[in-house]
């Protein structure tokens, strides 16, 4: 583990994999095998089993809980009390096989998934995207776009910081924060001209 690493005296860090500036807070729990890269934030009473992988700077809300086969790219947000899942047909009586049983969950770089959502296990959450507080995901997240409800729907589109988009009668939209020039072509979102880089790098 990095020396820059920071961890409460009440939190506990077993894996040797954390990057520079990273900071666990009371209560929080990073199990050995776990890897954390640089500049993240991990909040109180949060977990990081082995197996798991938190990208660079990415934001853990107090009370997440971060299982085995879940993947954040860097810049990831976890709300408070998000929840994910890696075992879909659980059953206390039977014991299960992680390498067949356990599906794998990838967060893209950049999305932000809301307080108390839950994202069932064995789907992608595209780049950028933005997942409402109490929504339950049960199926792949498109980059760029915002979906909410129990089962979760899109109802739009936002940008790298998080506004929502408005495109024009050609299909493009224009981020005031950023910069960044947007094109929706056949329901996808893309990048057509990226302004302003990340401010945490």
């Amino acid at each position: 583990m990095s020396e820059g690493v920071f961890v409460h005296e009440k939190g506990m860090c077993e894996s040797d994999s954390v990057g520079d500036g990273t900071r666990i807070w009371a209560h929080a729990h990073v199990m050995k095998g776990a890897v954390v890269g640089r500049g993240c934030n991990i909040g109180e009473g949060s977990f990081v089993e082995s197996g798991a992988v938190l990208g660079d700077f990415c934001t853990v809300k107090n009370g997440v809980s971060v299982w085995d086969l879940v993947v954040c790219e860097d810049y990831v947000f976890l709300g408070p009390d998000s929840c994910f899942t890696n075992d879909f047909l659980p059953r206390a009586a039977f014991k299960k096989d992680p390498a067949k049983e356990f599906r794998p969950t990838r967060i893209r770089e950049g999305a932000s998934i809301g307080a108390n959502a839950t994202i069932v296990c064995g789907i992608t959450i595209g780049r950028h995207a933005m997942v409402g507080a109490g929504a339950v995901v049960t199926r792949d997240v498109p980059d760029f776009s915002l979906v909410i409800g129990s089962p979760a729907k899109p109802i739009g589109f936002v940008g790298r910081y998080g506004n929502r988009l408005t495109f024009d009668e050609k299909g493009t939209a224009r981020c005031e924060e950023t910069g960044d020039l947007y094109r929706l072509r056949e329901g996808a979102v893309m990048i057509e001209t990226m302004g302003m880089p990340p401010t945490r790098k």
